[in-house]
């Protein structure tokens, strides 16, 4: 069965199948490869009877399908020929211009209609249904991205509607009962598992999602009362359902902040063990690269052992070279090290790029060789630039690269053009638009088998994941840590802003059309607090007099210390300034720059008692000027009272500050 597609060609005498063979010779892909891709199109044609003429790509999808299905439906059970054979059949032309050029593409799942997204729910109610689906389509034709369109569908069909059948199930339509709205609220705030409930961290935006449906329907139906004006209802949430969404968006602020502080120490540790995992597995590749099959070598201090099957003896890959697996001596286990080499390198190559440019996950995924630009300055300093094509906002940007940066995206590049050969042009399947894109020579893109595939999300979370369990080894910190590329973008704003950086500038970097947005993305730290308020305090002192910042002479600190001990009085100490005299004409009780001593209490009663005495003389001899000033000095003595028994029940905190002597 080997050879099935070269008997099985010439015996049909067909041009198509011929041309065929001639378009799948041409491809870049070993012989091998080749040979089970004409094998694969060849059972397709025969287990369907039919010839290649009438070959559909619903027929060949078909027949991937079906062999999977009999392996258990496990993603290697694919035979990897037929996705060679798609791109041969799509490359000559035979399925027609838009069939997406792999297979994996042509399985992605399309872009579903309102109506789908609605009825995935089965909703009982038909009226509600369809102003759901009215509703959504309207709000759809502003803009919203499909990815968007789901989640709106999914709180209002499922969390919404379904949930309110489920708990009141005569309800027919938007006019709720608060037992009904009750009902619901206590369904929704929680999640349930099969590990169990947790309250639902999301609730506020499930509430003001559907607010916004019952106000919406009350604002439309005024412009369209046909079609809108019949399911106008009261909102059923009160407005105190809602209160506590800037309270907890504040909470979720401070988290991801707290979050990026924790991460941000650990970096350097991830930069250093990729980098060293790069040069090492770069290393290891080039040493056994020159050995021989069944040549013993060693390699930092440990012996190893070329080796190779009967196939690769035979077999070898695109660039000429046999397939290099050695065995280790101390264990045994033989090791891909073209697989950890290319690992390493693409490890490197994610961490590096997300760090330095702070892009969002799908802006490096759809980052091409054309994002790299330059700009020639007047003074003719070439500036490399990096193109960051719109994603969130729908706005594009352009950053300037760092020499580091720069370094990482030549390494790309250099890798994919290595032996005269271009980066391929690929369509990328856009998981938040639910569509395939144009043909482009993505950086970002790997090779399963003899197909190029661009690298997908779950490519990358996986990388970053594997980087910390790798980490962790050496850094036990690292154990059940998690980084999102999402943290890394963080990071960038943050060292970004700490060192000086305009926050406008930043929020130009990053791609946000609020500053709000920037300064969410930014985590304060302690010691950048205190480096900008010490720098505050230099540039203050130099647009000062040098001379007030002289050696303080003996007469002056004597001076000094003799302001202090005019401070003292009989109640405690005054709190004017050095180098002012008494603007109260010493009437220390109505002064609020008194400062009463805990342990004068006692002698606070006693001037209220002789005030309340002169005020009972004063008021026999009919002294009203006298009985008004004795109140409002009563009025300041309680006052004061009051502050100090407020503060003899306070805790006093030890600062930690230094003491100041006198000079010598």
């Amino acid at each position: 069965m080997a050879q099935y597609g070269a008997s099985f060609g010439p015996a049909q005498k067909d041009p198509l199948l011929d041309a065929f063979y001639v378009e799948l010779g041409s491809i870049d892909a070993r012989v091998m490869q080749r040979n089970k891709a004409r094998n694969e199109l060849c059972f397709a044609l025969t287990s369907q009877q039919i010839g290649l003429v009438d070959l559909t790509p619903e027929a060949l999808m078909f027949y991937a399908r079906a062999h999977m299905d009999a392996c258990g439906d496990r993603a290697y059970a694919e035979r990897p020929g037929v996705h060679l054979a798609w791109q041969a059949l799509v490359r000559m032309g035979h399925f027609g211009p838009g069939t997406p050029s792999t297979l994996a593409l042509a399985r992605a799942r399309r872009p579903r209609s309102v109506e789908q997204l609605v009825d995935q729910y089965h909703l009982s109610n038909q009226g509600v249904r369809t102003l759901l689906i009215d509703y959504l389509r309207h709000r759809s034709s502003e803009g919203m991205d499909h990815n968007t369109l789901q989640a709106l569908s999914r709180t209002l069909a499922s969390t919404f509607w379904k949930t309110v059948e489920r708990v009141s199930p005569g309800q027919q339509d938007l006019h709720l009962s608060p037992a009904t709205y009750a009902l619901w609220l206590e369904d929704v705030s929680v999640v349930r598992t099969p590990a169990g409930t947790h309250p639902r961290t999301d609730l506020h935006n499930i509430l003001m999602t559907v607010r916004a449906l019952y106000l919406d329907l009350q604002s439309w139906s005024a412009i369209e009362p046909e079609r809108w004006a019949q399911w106008v209802a009261p909102c059923p949430l009160p407005a105190s359902a809602t209160s506590g969404y800037s309270q907890e968006r504040r909470r979720q602020s401070e988290r991801i902040a707290n979050r990026t502080r924790e991460r941000q120490p650990m970096l350097p540790a991830m930069t250093a063990h990729v980098e060293r995992e790069r040069q090492a597995t770069l290393e290891f590749l080039t040493r056994a690269s020159a050995a021989a099959i069944d040549e013993t070598f060693e390699h930092v201090g440990a012996r190893f052992t070329r080796v190779a099957t009967d196939r690769e003896h035979k077999d070898f890959d695109r660039s000429g070279a046999a397939r290099v697996r050695v065995r280790s001596h101390r264990t045994g286990d033989i090791l891909n090290l073209q697989m950890a080499e290319d690992r390493a390198f693409w490890d490197w190559a994610l961490l590096g790029v997300l760090r330095l440019a702070g892009v969002r996950q799908e802006e490096l995924l759809e980052l091409t060789q054309l994002s790299v630009r330059q700009y020639t300055r007047p003074g003719g300093e070439v500036v490399a630039l990096l193109v960051i094509a719109p994603s969130k906002g729908d706005r594009e940007r352009v950053i300037p690269m760092s020499a580091e940066l720069f370094h990482i995206v030549a390494a790309i590049i250099g890798r994919h053009t290595s032996s005269g050969r271009t980066i391929p042009a690929l369509q990328r399947w856009d998981p938040y638009e639910s569509t395939v894109g144009p043909a482009l020579p993505y950086l970002f893109q790997n090779s399963q088998g003899p197909v190029a595939r661009c690298n997908s999300v779950g490519w990358l979370n996986d990388a970053l994941a594997r980087i910390c369990l790798d980490v962790a080894a050496e850094h036990p910190q690292f154990e059940g840590l998690r980084f999102t590329p999402h943290d890394l973008r963080r990071l960038f704003a943050t060292e970004l802003v700490n060192n000086g950086l305009p926050i406008h500038i930043g929020a130009a970097l990053l791609g946000h059309t609020n500053l709000q947005t920037t300064r969410g993305y930014v985590a304060v730290f302690n010691e950048d607090v205190v480096r900008h308020y010490q720098q505050y305090l230099e540039r203050r002192r130099a647009q000062r007099n040098s001379e007030e910042y002289r050696p303080v002479t003996p007469e002056e600190w004597g001076e000094f210390e003799e302001h202090f001990d005019k401070r003292k009085v009989e109640l405690g100490t005054c709190g004017r300034p050095y180098g002012t005299p008494c603007a109260h004409e010493h009437a220390c009780i109505r002064c609020p720059m008194l400062h009463v001593s805990p342990d004068m209490l006692d002698r606070l009663n006693e001037l209220e008692t002789d005030l309340h005495a002169r005020r009972d003389i004063a008021q026999t001899k009919g002294w009203i000027g006298e009985v008004e000033g004795i109140a409002l000095t009563l009025s300041f003595l309680a006052r004061k009272r009051t502050d100090l028994e407020r503060l003899s029940a306070t805790k006093t905190t030890a600062l930690g500050l230094p003491g100041v002597g006198a000079p010598a």
